[in-house]
């Protein structure tokens, strides 16, 4: 019998329709808002004030947060800039790729019209000497 080993959560890749293929803009340090819910909404039973019905009112989906060192001459930042400073939104489609062992696929998340709400890059600290983190939501 072979044993079975959960995926593990750090090899993924994510990829942009529409931004072209650049190496740099596949590769992030984590991936976190990829989650689903079912809002309920609570109705009272007619005639009757002691019971209430739950009924599903929609899906909500939580924001998409990438995060990764800055990159020079980014398609994905100049996207977010295009947004943010011209006012210009150009939705696109995002998949999140997990990847196993052998760098193959092994699980996909599609994301379809993303548009970017927020970009921000870490404090500047002279007394650190770590990496430069920007997120993009």
């Amino acid at each position: 019998m072979a044993l079975y080993y959960p995926p593990v959560g750090f090899h993924f890749i994510v990829r942009f329709s529409g931004l072209g293929f650049s190496l740099m803009d596949v590769m992030f340090q984590s991936v976190s808002g990829l989650s689903a819910q079912v809002e309920m909404d609570s109705i009272p039973e007619g005639g009757e004030n002691r019971f209430t019905h739950s009924v599903p009112k929609g899906i909500k989906f939580d924001n998409l947060v990438l995060t990764r060192g800055v990159f020079l001459h980014s398609a994905l930042i100049n996207w977010c800039r295009d947004a943010i400073e011209n006012f210009e939104f150009k939705r696109l489609d995002m998949t999140v790729i997990l990847l196993g062992s052998t760098h193959l696929p092994l699980m996909a998340w599609q994301v379809t019209g993303v548009l970017p709400v927020k970009w921000n890059v870490d404090k500047l600290d002279a007394e650190t000497s770590k990496v430069l983190i920007e997120t993009v939501e």
